[in-house]
């Protein structure tokens, strides 16, 4: 009788903190809803200027893009001027103004005889008309599927989202970051992507053709021999590959981390780092490294930004310093240690990037990269305030709550 009246305590007691947690979500989601439709936001944030950037002695060139105008112009461009293939893929492409435009290149390429090939994501698109994505026969795409099977026996191999973002053309430009396809991106978003030219251009084809040929139709041709692989030592591209459960770049964020001497950038859409993640970011900064990482202070998911903040205590209390960005959604995926060592990619700081979705990051050794890349750290701190540990112990009792509730769901994102 008593294990019984414990096994009913037990499941009642679930029942009723999963149901407590859809109220704080409704709750959050309903005032996220109409303080948005209100209190309308303008996205008002610096932007900084792209630079191509040499890179070693091999003719290699980086240039960052931090406002998505300056580059779509320039995705758009290098579309123009194929001559031989176009590798295209994108989580998010939207059926409106700049999605349109990209269509109408990706088709005008293949009708000059240039081969183009498109990926994108069906669960990121549900929202995206199905007809937007009917292409000619001379363009060949592979939709990655909104639901795969093997979810529902909980294989790990078939649950993760297509998160990455490429191009590539000729095999002598190619572009990887966070940015998605859209009109909202070009000018509402703070994001970050990297355009790279020379051999290094080479790994993002060869990620891209990888993914191609594991995802492809059978009727649908395959993708080899894209160049010769030479070797850069400045250049690293890390992509994740959860049908392989190969997971490489959580390890490389940790190794650039636990080799700093100096100072730690991050700047990160949404940031749920593990426990192990959160002691290395805390010895870190223990060591006498300057450890900054900059965050919207309201995201487009509300609910995340709730959860992440479940951690926030450890990491101030452990001496990192926190700068919530203003006015608009900072989607950028990049980080940079010491003057040394950048990395810009489609790689959230969570566990959905980390150890479940396809995503990519270039991983940068150069001196001027990353020189850049702290001058455009420093621009955004213009437009962020910093949150501080006494600020962070003296909020509101009904936010702790609402974070004790939303923090157990922090290992599914």
């Amino acid at each position: 009788m008593r294990r019984s009246t414990i096994t009913s305590v037990v499941k009642w007691g679930l029942v009723g903190l999963v149901t407590t947690q859809i109220a704080v979500v409704a709750t959050l989601m309903g005032v996220h809803h109409w303080r948005r439709k209100v209190r309308p936001r303008r996205a008002r944030f610096p932007r900084t200027a792209p630079v191509e950037l040499p890179v070693g002695d091999n003719g290699n060139t980086a240039t960052v893009y931090t406002y998505g105008e300056d580059l779509f112009q320039d995705m758009i461009a290098a579309i123009r001027g194929a001559r031989r293939r176009v590798l295209f893929e994108s989580y998010i492409i939207k059926d409106d103004r700049v999605g349109r435009e990209f269509k109408r290149e990706l088709i005008d390429a293949a009708e000059r005889g240039v081969e183009v090939y498109v990926v994108y994501d069906g669960f990121a698109n549900l929202v995206v008309p199905r007809s937007f994505f009917r292409f000619p026969p001379s363009v060949h795409v592979v939709r990655y599927p909104a639901f795969r099977p093997g979810v529902l026996l909980l294989n790990i191999r078939k649950s993760g989202r297509d998160h990455r973002k490429i191009l590539t053309v000729d095999g002598e430009v190619g572009f990887v970051g966070g940015y998605n396809v859209g009109s909202l991106y070009a000018t509402e978003w703070r994001d970050t992507h990297l355009r790279v030219s020379g051999s290094a251009v080479w790994a993002l084809e060869n990620a891209f053709s990888d993914f191609w040929n594991m995802n492809r139709l059978p009727h649908q041709p395959e993708l080899e021999g894209l160049g010769e692989s030479d070797w850069d030592a400045h250049f690293r591209v890390h992509r994740n590959v959860p049908e392989l459960l190969i997971y490489p770049i959580r390890a490389m964020f940790l190794e650039a981390i636990d080799r700093a001497k100096d100072r730690v950038l991050f700047t990160q859409a949404y940031f749920m780092p593990d426990r192990e993640f959160q002691r290395v970011l805390v010895d870190a900064a223990e060591r006498g490294v300057e450890v900054d990482i900059l965050l919207p202070e309201e995201s487009n998911h509300v609910v995340a930004d709730w959860i992440s903040r479940s951690q926030y205590a450890v990491l101030l209390r452990g001496g990192v310093r926190l700068w919530l960005y203003q006015n608009a959604m900072v989607h950028a995926k990049t980080a940079t240690v010491d003057g040394k060592w950048s990395t810009i990619g489609t790689a959230n700081v969570d566990r959905l990037s980390l150890t479940g979705n396809y995503e990519i990051n270039v991983e940068i050794f150069d001196e001027t990269v990353a020189k850049h890349m702290e001058e455009i750290f420093a621009n955004d701190l213009t437009n962020c305030r910093e949150l501080t540990r006494e600020e962070w112990q003296h909020r509101p009792l009904a936010a702790k709550l609402g974070e004790c509730l939303l923090a157990p769901w922090r290992p599914f994102l």
